[in-house]
């Protein structure tokens, strides 16, 4: 009876590894909002990594965090380098690219709680008298990565603080 009982786990364990290698090999996250503000005030609220804390969902999940800023005030150069409890971990990020009132890129560099090396981007795109806001976040999808994928929803997950930030930073620029 063990024996069997140890085959089926032993093939029910193989089988999710398998399932776990067919995942994708790169992921994107993604958000968007529209924003009555226009594209050049978003930028700056975006582009500044001293003004993250106003509408940042990460900032508010631990005010306490130790932030050091280094570079260039904003844009391009900019870096912001931040260690904090469990819920933000520790990391850093730099903006890369930088196009005003378009665009900001950012390397995005997590240490803790786990290694992972990312892009997040911002776009904004004028309709009307709103903003179009997109945050995206891609990069490589590790192999522990797709293992945990099978149990926890990273989109879901890393979605809902997108959206929360939008929101915030939609709530900020209309007031």
């Amino acid at each position: 009876m063990l024996k069997t009982i140890g085959i089926v786990v032993a093939a029910l364990l193989g089988g999710l590894l398998i399932f776990a290698a067919t995942k994708p090999d790169t992921f994107t996250i993604q958000r968007s909002a529209s924003i009555k503000a226009s594209p050049e005030a978003l930028y700056a609220q975006i582009s500044d990594f001293h003004r993250w804390a106003d509408w940042s969902p990460y900032d508010k999940l631990d005010p306490a965090m130790k932030k050091t800023y280094r570079g260039a005030e904003s844009g391009v150069g900019a870096i912001y380098e931040w260690e904090g409890s469990d819920k933000v971990g520790q990391g850093n990020m730099e903006i890369v690219e930088a196009v005003p009132g378009a665009k900001v890129v950012t390397k995005l560099n997590f240490v803790k709680p786990f290694q992972a090396n990312n892009v997040a981007e911002f776009t904004l795109e004028t309709k009307g008298d709103t903003t179009h806001v997109t945050w995206a976040m891609r990069g490589p999808n590790s192999y522990m990565s797709k293992v945990m994928c099978i149990f926890i929803d990273m989109d879901k997950m890393v979605g809902k603080d997108f959206e929360t930030g939008l929101g915030n930073l939609k709530a900020l620029a209309e007031k």
